[in-house]
């Protein structure tokens, strides 16, 4: 069986304002689904890490669509993930001289989408499909055929 190469392209932010750990949350939701089913679901998502993500997502489809000449709305989001950028660290002065430190996170969003590979195998013919008057009916399957339950222990008196 010969194993077609899908093509893929990714796209990057650098840098970006947010927590990686908010910004995985998002992801999660993308990952997997189709380009255009991943941008409504991000047209719709009311967290500040939905903007920066379609901004990548649209990137990554416009890479594919100018370096491969595919079609926007064929690909897959094949993978989606937020890595930790560096940390600022500031200081916010506190009662009697104290200071307490304040993390403004940033991550790196990373989106890699590729065709469809269903799209690329394409519909089989029917006079290649398997003939199914000439296979055998199946049996039942496994799961209509459950054990029979045992009777509940019975409870025993105990001579005081």
């Amino acid at each position: 069986m010969a194993d077609t190469a899908l093509m893929h392209s990714r796209a990057e932010a650098k840098y970006v304002r947010l927590s990686a750990r908010k910004a995985r949350v998002v992801l999660d939701h993308i990952r997997g689904r189709s380009v255009p089913e991943a941008r409504t679901i991000l047209a719709f998502t009311p967290r500040a890490a939905a903007v920066d993500i379609e901004k990548v997502l649209r990137s990554a489809v416009a890479n594919a669509e100018s370096i491969h000449a595919l079609d926007g709305d064929e690909l897959v989001v094949l993978a989606a993930y937020a890595d930790e950028g560096p940390t600022l660290k500031r200081w916010r002065a506190r009662a009697r001289g104290r200071v307490n430190r304040i993390r403004k996170r940033t991550c790196h969003i990373t989106v890699v989408v590729s065709e469809n590979p269903k799209a690329v195998q394409g519909p089989k013919r029917k006079d290649e499909m398997p003939a199914a008057k000439d296979a055998p009916a199946p049996e039942a399957p496994a799961a209509e055929q459950k054990p029979k339950r045992k009777a509940p222990a019975k409870k025993r008196e105990v001579a005081a």
